[in-house]
């Protein structure tokens, strides 16, 4: 398969609420309330950037591996999946474990039970979020005195 050289921008923007709390919004799609995870003194039953972390890449294993079906034209019957991180300290840095994604794969027949295994390991390799891990993330403010 032959990927194009195109960059593909995906953009969001962020408003504080009050206390440890946002609301989290791209064109198009629905806010998303967002606060700091519990542990860190903010607020249960809302969305963390841990838990969005998180999900980001459970919700790309599952598209990419609907791609890679899409492709050799295997037809899932279900698909669910849990995913777990666990954040601490790793070689003196606080950061995240290495990241358990479990899935339930659904499919029609034992013949496909082996083609979807042989799809599996492709997941890694071609999730776009499990593979930008690590990019460099520039923050830059802008700090103005507000009337």
């Amino acid at each position: 398969m032959k990927l194009e050289p195109k960059k593909y921008p995906y953009s969001t923007s962020l408003t504080w609420t009050g206390e440890h709390k946002g609301t989290l919004s791209s064109e198009g799609k629905p806010d998303l309330p967002v606060a700091c995870p519990p542990e860190w003194g903010g607020h249960p039953n809302i969305w963390s950037p841990e838990d969005l972390f998180i999900g980001s890449i459970e919700v790309c294993a599952m598209t990419t591996l609907l791609f890679l079906a899409d492709r050799e034209r295997i037809t899932l019957r279900s698909y669910s999946s849990e995913a777990e991180g666990k954040a601490g300290m790793i070689d003196g840095v606080f950061g995240f474990e290495p990241i358990q994604v479990k899935l339930k794969i659904g499919v029609s027949n034992d013949g496909d039970v082996a083609r979807v295994g042989k799809l599996v390991p492709e997941i890694e390799k071609w999730c776009l979020v499990s593979k930008s891990l690590k990019p460099h993330v520039v923050i830059t403010p802008e700090i103005f005195v507000e009337d």
